[in-house]
Formats: C-alpha cells, structure tokens, sequence
C-alpha cells in the first residue's frame, strides 16, 4: 500500500496566510514562514505554499517568501500563483520549491503544461483544478482566480487534457466546500478518481478527523488542509493518528 500524504496549505496574500470560506471574507492566519517551519516540525509530509494574490495582481510569485518558507523545510515544497512562462519555474525551483503547481497560465496557454513537463520532468508539475459544479457534460467546471471566474471548461475533459499534456499530480480543489469545514467532497473525489492514473490531492472541506479517511476511501492519495490546522483545530499528529487506526499507510 502506497503511503498517503497529509499536506498543510499556505494560502498567502500580502506576505500573510489567509483563510476563508470559499475564498471570501479572508482572515489572518500568521506568517508563513513561521507555520511552514510549524508544520515542517509538526511532521507534515509536505507543504503547499499558494501565492493566491498573485494571478489577480497580474504579478509573479513572491520569491523572497519562496525562500525564506524553504529555508525553514526539510520535506517537500510545492509553491503556485502567478506562474506565466517556463522561466517562472526555474526561478521558483532557484528558490527552493521541489514542485510548483499552476491554474490560471494553463488555461491560457496548455501548451505551457508540456513546455514545463518537458523541461523539468512530470514530477515537478501539479496541476491545480479549482472546480465547481456547473451545466457543463461532467456536471462540473473548471474556475480560476479563486473560483471567482468562470472559464466554461468542463472539469472532467481538463484533467485529461492536463494528464495528456504532462502533469505529475492533480491538486483537486473542489470550490464549493473549500472552507466549509464541512468534508471533502467526495463526489468529485470519485469521479476524477475514475479518469486519472496519476496521484490526486484533494482539497476543500475538512474539519473533522473522520473526514481524512473518507476522502482517502474516495480515492485521493494525498489530502491537503488548511483552517483545521491553522486555527489549531486538530494537529497533524492526530490526524495521522486516525488515519493509521483506520489501517491506512502513513508516515510517522
């Protein structure tokens, strides 16, 4: 049995991490290169850092923070928001991420997911998907800056188009639980599952332990976090605590 990944998320704006519920009504969460070393500490398996101010600022990722949050790890950093160009990445991996992930710059240009695939190799690459339901074939569609914006893209195709072209993860952020604290949605879960032969990270919605374990039996293969932990809810010890009671291979 493969090991399964719990990953805290750093949604950062103005040099602060923020959470809200479905990305409104933000609050302060601390500084990120504090919580990242937190974490690291905690025993997280790896660490998100998303730049979520980025895209809408028309601006490149922060590369100071990038460093500084990297200096503080000794696991895994995947950092995304802002990405444009191939040149972008290379800057980011300069500054210490092992993976970067991207959205918006994708859905402009695709060709930009073989440009960087082909670079850098697969493994570098996660392919952020903030879906939403919506009229579209798979019932679900594809949204960019924070799920603010519509882009008429059926969720479903994406992922095979983004899986063709040469992603190495998928980071399925589902738009209508992120923050609700309400579970993981594990409809859409499934339903990626079912298309996608490579490992997907699910996101949007825990916040009970209980939830972890059902997203896992959903199909995910790595599960990412944010409020629960920030705001101390539950640890990730705890977390994996539950997880490897429910027989689920973890990293202690």
């Amino acid at each position: 049995m493969l090991t399964k990944r719990i990953i805290p998320c750093l949604d950062v704006a103005g040099g602060r991490v923020v959470k809200g519920v479905n990305f409104q009504n933000l609050r302060d969460a601390g500084d990120p290169v504090e919580l990242a070393k937190r974490y690291g500490d905690a025993g997280a398996d790896e660490l998100t850092f998303l730049d979520i101010s980025a895209s809408n600022e028309d601006r490149s990722t922060t590369l100071t923070m990038v460093e500084r949050t990297a200096d503080q790890l000794f696991i895994p950093l995947t950092v995304g928001g802002g990405i444009r160009q191939v040149d972008d990445v290379n800057a980011l991996l300069r500054a210490g991420a092992d993976k970067i992930s991207i959205n918006t710059a994708a859905i402009r240009n695709p060709t930009l997911i073989n440009e960087i695939s082909d670079r850098f190799g697969n493994q570098v690459l996660v392919m952020s998907v903030d879906a939403k339901r919506a009229a579209t074939p798979s019932g679900y569609e594809v949204t960019t800056h924070g799920g603010k914006t519509s882009t008429g893209i059926d969720a479903l195709a994406w992922v095979e188009e983004v899986i063709a072209r040469g992603a190495g993860e998928i980071l399925l952020n589902s738009m209508d639980f992120d923050g609700t604290a309400s579970g993981y949605d594990l409809e859409m879960i499934r339903d990626v599952r079912d298309i996608c032969d490579i490992p997907v990270i699910a996101s949007g919605g825990a916040g009970k332990l209980e939830d972890f374990g059902r997203a896992l039996e959903a199909g995910a293969d790595a599960l990412l976090a944010a409020s629960v932990f920030h705001f101390g809810r539950f640890t990730i010890g705890e977390v994996k605590a539950e997880l490897i009671n429910e027989g689920y291979s973890i990293r202690l």
